[in-house]
């Protein structure tokens, strides 16, 4: 799916659940990682974390969609468009959308960590992302030193 398949979609799902035109852009952004969405509050454009639609089927894509156009209409219309908001809620429930998206697969890069500490004393390990001063941190089990393995 390209963006402007994906600008078709959200075009006519806005007029079928929302009963409103969607005057904006709908783009993908794969810099998005953890969120399915993202609704600008400046420029009113919609991002798609475009692992929603190769991660899951589109039946995830159109409720994150759905989601993304209730704060779309909402803060155009000049209403409640926060999470937390009755009428975000209202709509959201009316309308069909997910409230929470799924989490996206991890990505293959390798190893979700670099680094390997052990305790001396007990052999708890630590798998870190970053090095970290050994000198400075004892195990938070035993109080025994920590070692790089």
């Amino acid at each position: 799916m390209t963006n402007d398949d994906l600008q078709q979609l959200v075009m006519q799902i806005s007029l079928t659940a929302f009963k409103r035109p969607f005057k904006h852009q709908a783009t993908f952004n794969a810099r998005l990682r953890t969120t399915g969405g993202r609704y600008q509050l400046e420029s009113h454009n919609i991002d798609i974390n475009p692992k929603m639609l190769t991660d899951f089927d589109e039946s995830v894509l159109v409720g994150v969609i759905k989601h993304e156009l209730c704060h779309y209409h909402l803060h155009l219309a000049g209403r409640g468009y926060q999470h937390r908001d009755a009428a975000f809620k209202n709509l959201l429930a009316h309308v069909g959308g997910s409230r929470y998206a799924p989490t996206p697969k991890a990505s293959s890069k390798g190893q979700p960590y670099r680094y390997l500490y052990q305790c001396q004393r007990c052999g708890q390990q630590y798998p870190r992302k970053r090095r970290m001063d050994t000198s400075r941190y004892t195990c938070g089990r035993c109080r025994g030193p920590i070692k790089l393995v």
